[in-house]
């Protein structure tokens, strides 16, 4: 989105310079010329509770995608409406509808499902997370929620996550997390940009936003949080069946599937680095004393729950007619594959979780053609988790199968 400012007249200012914090968070096309707050505009003279009514009813309106870049058009308008805008606009949980960039970082719906549909492009070994049925009923104007990249290292392999389909810097204000993998594929860590909700900023923040650190540290990258792990079952005995995987999701407690159970909820990308920058000890001569290593190895207090999440993969049956073991995906996967997994809320004998809840798909992942999956992802998940732990069942796993 482009840089939109303006200011209104002299007598009531609205202090609308610099770039809008809506610009390099979301892929979106800018709002008309019409919609800039200029000195002649009479946008500029309308009485805040006139404002907000209108921007009301647009957020009211605007339900879905393309027609939802109308709410993100408002906030991108000056720091009113966007001050006005990000009032309105519920959570992801609440509303249902996913609007802002921080939305990809909330808990999805707890009751219906967020649908979505993944598209892999194996000669960039790139995949694009749409918001969609399927690309057939979507067409042109489904929205690209996050993209992936797929780069192999020496002893692991990395996908890097990105708002954008162009740019998989970790110094870009894009860049969003990644997840890694263990030598034999068998073990994931889903590695966030910033720090969870919960997390004390206070205490060794690590400086998570990379624009500004490219350009004050250019020899650091900046520190990933460890926010969920995925694990693979080994196949020793070559047995036929699916793959079975366990994650735990670090940063959300069990509690939050537990009857009024709640997951932490970001409201907005927290930058630390503006407030700590002053107190790195630079000295000529010597590198900075930064506690961030080039290699993204997890820092040693990452935030932890004492009891996380834990989901495993639903046990299919085997169907003795089409000989093959089958999930009731409830028509959005249609073609047969090892990737295709279910995952519920895995409770040990102490924890009180019902048995409804834990019958519940959380997030399910199948093939529905030719490099096309369908995602479908709910409460406590986010869709930044969800799309991670999706790619995971992409690597090579030849130990597993």
């Amino acid at each position: 989105m482009g840089n939109i400012s303006g200011r209104g007249p002299q007598t009531r200012r609205m202090h609308c310079r610099g770039k809008s914090h809506i610009a390099h968070e979301w892929s979106s096309p800018p709002p008309s010329s019409s919609m800039m707050v200029t000195p002649e505009s009479r946008w500029a003279n309308l009485p805040p509770e006139l404002l907000v009514d209108i921007i009301q009813r647009v957020e009211a309106s605007e339900t879905s995608w393309p027609a939802r870049r109308a709410v993100v058009a408002c906030a991108s308008v000056c720091r009113t409406w966007r001050e006005i805008t990000k009032e309105l606009v519920k959570t992801l949980e609440q509303c249902g509808c996913l609007t802002f960039p921080i939305s990809l970082k909330q808990p999805g719906p707890r009751e219906t499902p967020i649908q979505c549909f993944i598209k892999r492009e194996r000669m960039t070994s790139t995949y694009y997370l749409y918001l969609g049925l399927s690309p057939a009923l979507s067409g042109d104007v489904s929205k690209l929620l996050l993209a992936a990249k797929k780069v192999r290292r020496a002893t692991c392999t990395e996908f890097l996550i990105s708002l954008v389909a162009d740019d998989f810097s970790r110094a870009s204000n894009t860049y969003v997390g990644k997840m890694r993998s263990n030598f034999l594929g068998t073990k994931f860590m889903v590695l966030d940009s910033q720090p969870p909700p919960d997390y004390s900023l206070q205490s060794n923040c690590k400086l998570p936003r990379r624009i500004l650190l490219k350009q004050v540290l250019p020899r650091f990258s900046a520190v990933n949080y460890h926010v969920a792990t995925v694990c693979y079952e080994l196949n020793v005995l070559r047995t036929r069946g699916p793959r079975r995987m366990r994650c735990t999701i670090n940063s959300i407690p069990i509690s939050a599937v537990q009857e009024g159970g709640i997951a932490p909820t970001p409201l907005k990308f927290t930058n630390c680095l503006d407030e700590n920058l002053h107190t790195l000890p630079i000295s000529k001569g010597k590198k900075p004393g930064v506690s961030s290593s080039s290699n993204d190895k997890p820092p040693e207090s990452t935030h932890n729950v004492k009891e996380p999440l834990v989901l495993k993969n639903k046990s299919p049956r085997w169907h003795e007619q089409l000989q093959c073991w089958c999930l009731n995906f409830k028509g959005r996967v249609t073609v047969a594959s090892v990737k295709n997994f279910q995952l519920v809320a895995a409770a040990e004998p102490h924890q009180k979780v019902s048995v409804a809840e834990q019958d519940k798909v959380i997030l399910q992942f199948g093939k529905i053609g030719k490099d096309i999956f369908t995602m479908d992802y709910r409460y406590p998940l986010s869709a930044f988790q969800a799309f991670a732990i999706c790619l995971s069942s992409f690597d090579t796993k030849p130990a597993c199968e």
